[in-house]
């Protein structure tokens, strides 16, 4: 353990890219040539080739070049707890295999409760946004089946008495919204149509006037509302709906209103943000994962129920593990698997818990507020800059921008976007995504680490700069005849040591 822990600290201090830039058919022959059928080799070796197979080709979240997806950097409190949650095996399902971990974290569940405004409510870690997400519309659509149909529950998930309830259903979001809300509704049995998009504004947050529209639409096609999802941090724009306003509507029509603030939900701890996520208490359920904007390592995501009765349909009992019985007694141990889609649990809590022992709540919002604040110095700088496009603001910490040098026209800019993400990504220099949005691709950074500085980000650009110029280079020798190779060639910009061009 000790060696590893050296190995690691080791590559942090001297990792210069971040990604191994190394060719994935080596990558791939590397990973077929160890033989998993042989005898062991021993802890030391095993683990001395697993840092060269694995750590060697990482990549690299904590590096200021790693701007693309949403993975931060991890707070190291939280790397340690990690170690010692895995060592001691802790299962959170039933309270005979945790004790003391089970009522940490009813008390991290309570205290998210608390800062969303849900007195009396409840929660559940998950491992992830998307089974949060799913969770959440579970329980939208079975509580809601329970008042539509005369059912009695026993124990175990409600089941609708008439087939036809379900094609009836519908779920309403935007087109923002994230994917993993469809594949729920394809999870949940729901009609192929059951995702209703709402109309959002120019910025791309939800109308709550459209949305208005869209449930009287619906009740006039004698469908049923299932769910409204509003999203607090949408994944391309990190724009937050209009909550307060989304909110107002639903309770007006009794609709299960749910919020996805998985990138969003810790700008409940930011000093200078949390407005941002006004009204976000007036919802039936909220998903957050920490593994995002708290800096946690996968995984550690929650999802939270204003009203905990609501979670009776997940209730279910089996004598080997949570007999009903003994559920009746006052004394009744506190078994989360009452509550969980999982049976088998990590006690991913500990994580969070150590970090906000060790760092302080507060400290967590200050550096939520500072990737935010980054990210508005990268939009300013991007506008004053005559080669570079910006598309709106955010209210997060991403940044749509692509290159669009005065050379070039519409169509080779769009082209340009996924190839400089690619030859980025392949020099192992500096790590952007790509999306689209309304048909036209975007180069997107996406700032969760709070040590990057604006300096890092320029140096970046200069890569994004570099290499577009590289590749319409390229494009002008081929089209004078002097290279041979295709229209998609993506000639890798001479960088020096410290990343710039």
């Amino acid at each position: 353990m000790h060696d590893v822990v050296d190995s690691l600290g080791d590559r942090f201090r001297t990792t210069a890219r971040t990604a191994s830039a190394k060719d994935r058919s080596g990558l791939q022959a590397a990973v077929d040539s160890v033989d998993l059928d042989t005898t062991g080799v021993g802890n030391a070796e095993a683990l001395r080739e697993v840092d060269a197979l694995y750590a060697d080709n990482a990549v690299w979240f904590h590096h200021p070049s790693y701007v693309a997806h949403l993975n931060c950097p991890v707070a190291v409190p939280a790397v340690a707890a990690e170690a010692m949650l895995a060592a001691i095996n802790t299962s959170v399902d039933t309270y005979d295999q945790s004790e003391v971990a089970t009522l940490m974290e009813r008390r991290l569940i309570d205290w998210t409760c608390g800062h969303l405004g849900f007195t009396g409510g409840d929660g559940i870690f998950t491992s992830g946004g998307t089974q949060s997400n799913l969770q959440a519309l579970f329980l939208a659509r079975e509580n809601v089946v329970a008042g539509l149909v005369d059912t009695t529950h026993r124990g175990g998930p409600t089941r609708p008495a008439r087939p036809d309830l379900l094609s009836r259903m519908r779920i309403l979001a935007t087109d923002q919204a994230h994917f993993s809300v469809s594949r729920a509704a394809f999870l949940l049995g729901l009609d192929a149509e059951a995702v209703v998009t709402v109309p959002t504004d120019v910025t791309g947050r939800m109308d709550a006037e459209a949305l208005k529209a869209s449930l009287l639409a619906i009740d006039a096609n004698d469908q049923i509302p299932m769910a409204v999802v509003a999203t607090a941090g949408t994944t391309d724009l990190g724009v937050i709906d209009p909550l307060e306003a989304i909110a107002e509507v639903c309770e007006s029509v009794g609709v299960w209103l749910h919020v996805d603030a998985a990138y969003g939900g810790g700008l409940l701890w930011a000093p200078r943000r949390a407005h941002l996520l006004n009204g976000i208490g007036r919802a039936t359920s909220v998903t957050i994962d920490f593994h995002k904007t708290f800096f946690q390592p996968v995984s550690s995501s929650a999802l939270l129920i204003r009203d905990g009765s609501l979670f009776g349909p997940t209730i279910h009992h089996h004598d080997y593990l949570n007999p009903e019985a003994e559920a009746q007694d006052d004394d009744a141990e506190p078994n989360q698997v009452d509550k969980s889609l999982q049976t088998t649990r990590r006690f991913d809590a500990l994580k969070l818990w150590t970090t906000l022992r060790a760092r302080g709540a507060s400290e967590i919002g200050t550096m939520i507020d500072t990737v935010c604040d980054l990210a508005a110095d990268v939009r300013q700088l991007l506008d004053d800059q005559g080669d570079f496009e910006v598309l709106g603001t955010s209210d997060l910490s991403t940044v749509l921008f692509r290159f669009t040098p005065a050379i070039a026209d519409a169509q080779t800019c769009d082209e340009l976007v996924p190839l400089i993400r690619r030859v980025l990504f392949r020099s192992g220099r500096a790590a952007v995504a790509r999306t689209t949005i309304d048909g036209t691709p975007w180069l997107k950074l996406t700032l969760l680490n709070p040590d990057t500085s604006i300096d890092d980000i320029t140096a970046v650009l200069d890569l994004v700069r570099a290499t577009g110029h590289g590749i319409l280079a390229g494009r002008t020798l081929e089209n004078e005849g002097e290279l041979g190779t295709s229209a998609t060639a993506e000639p890798v910009p001479a960088m020096t040591e410290g990343g710039a061009a």
